[in-house]
Order: structure tokens, then C-alpha cells, then sequence
């Protein structure tokens, strides 16, 4: 089995460690950055919107004026379930 080091997808920091399991069983981690408001992450999200690169590309395709039809199938999410994550 070959462990590939997690990253943070926020900061990009490699000071991560394990935080205990989601209420879906998914593994958390810790973020070791002090200088940073986001301080816990998922390896793999159950819904891509929650995805720290997917929800920047979704807040500057509404910002840009894309609709939720165009914004769901650039970006492969579901145009009614977890589209706006950031409510």
C-alpha cells in the first residue's frame, strides 16, 4: 500500500494531520497552519461543490453572471442538490 501525502487544498500546507471521521464515515484531517481561517478537510468530498477548487470556480462563475444550468454542467455538479455551497 503506498500512502500519498494529504495536502491542504486551501493553503496548500503539507501540515496536515488526522482529526477523527465525518458523520459518513470519511476521514478528517487537521490543518497545522496557524495563519489560516479553514482549519479542517476531507480527502475526498461526497459532493464536489464542498470541494475548495469547485466552490471558487462556482463563486466566480456567479460573479461573472452564469446561471445555475451553465455553472452545473461546466463544473459536473448537480444544478439543485449542493451547487452554492457557501449559502
Amino acid at each position: 500500500m503506498v500512502l500519498a501525502p494529504i495536502k491542504c487544498p486551501h493553503c496548500g500546507s503539507g501540515k496536515v494531520k488526522k482529526n477523527g471521521t465525518a458523520k459518513n464515515g470519511k476521514q478528517r484531517f487537521l490543518c497545522r497552519n496557524e495563519k489560516r481561517r479553514h482549519k479542517t478537510l476531507v480527502e475526498r468530498y461526497t459532493y464536489n461543490a464542498y470541494d475548495p477548487n469547485i466552490c471558487s470556480r462556482i463563486f466566480f462563475s456567479i460573479v461573472n453572471g452564469s446561471g445555475t444550468r451553465a455553472t452545473a454542467g461546466t463544473l459536473g455538479t448537480a444544478k439543485d442538490t449542493g451547487l452554492y455551497p457557501f449559502g
